[in-house]
């Protein structure tokens, strides 16, 4: 199904931000948004969601850590049209595997993680299971893309040096130390999205022990 006709979870921004708004990263004790959106969603085609910020695209966004060393998986995603549908993130490093939340997912009690462990599976190649873990939320209304979109942040423990792509739209892809990751965001070769770099330091402080 193409993007045009593809139709995608929606929460009306009046109800998701009603009672508290905030700009960035927020913890989950902040609000609870998960259960806003489970309490108020619809679907919506995707070609219209993409440009009435009145509507925020509920987005699983999942960091992948080994916290005994320190690393986090980080990637990047392909650059070819055919590969990579969304023109704004194609070739840009990122550190968050998830994505939009399909109507194929309504059935489960909780369609957000649902369609969280279906686009790992899809994805990744790994072993043994994977428990997703909510540790905050993300809203960045700077542009376009971030008025249309809320993240909900997971994060999955894995005790891996490794972990394999297992579809096109990932051009390469690698467990780094954190301390390289933190380079790669300063340098100019690499272009990061800007929801990696806003979780990047409070996901810093979960590998530490320092939620919130």
């Amino acid at each position: 199904m193409g993007n045009e006709t593809r139709e995608v979870m929606v929460v009306d921004r009046g109800l998701l931000l009603a009672e508290r708004t905030f700009q960035g990263y927020v913890p989950p004790e902040f609000h609870d948004y998960e259960s806003v959106i489970l309490g108020n969603y619809r679907y919506v085609p995707r070609a219209q969601a993409e440009v009435d910020p009145n509507l925020k695209q509920p987005v699983a966004y999942c960091a992948i850590v080994n916290p005994r060393e320190r690393r986090v998986f980080a990637y990047r995603r392909a650059t070819a049209k055919d590969d990579y549908a969304e023109e704004r993130l194609r070739g840009k490093w990122s550190i968050g595997i998830g994505g939009h939340i399909d109507p194929a997912d309504r059935s489960a009690a909780n369609p957000v993680r649902a369609s969280l462990v279906r686009e790992l599976a899809e994805e990744l190649v790994w072993e043994g299971p994977a428990e997703p873990r909510l540790i905050g939320y993300i809203n960045d209304d700077r542009d376009m893309v971030g008025k249309v979109h809320f993240g909900l942040l997971y994060r999955i423990d894995k005790g891996m040096k490794e972990i394999r792509a297992r579809t096109g739209e990932i051009a390469e892809a690698r467990m780094v130390a954190w301390k390289e990751w933190e380079k790669m965001m300063r340098s100019r070769a690499y272009r990061v999205e800007g929801w990696s770099r806003i979780v990047s330091e409070p996901l810093s402080r979960s590998l530490e022990g320092k939620e919130g």
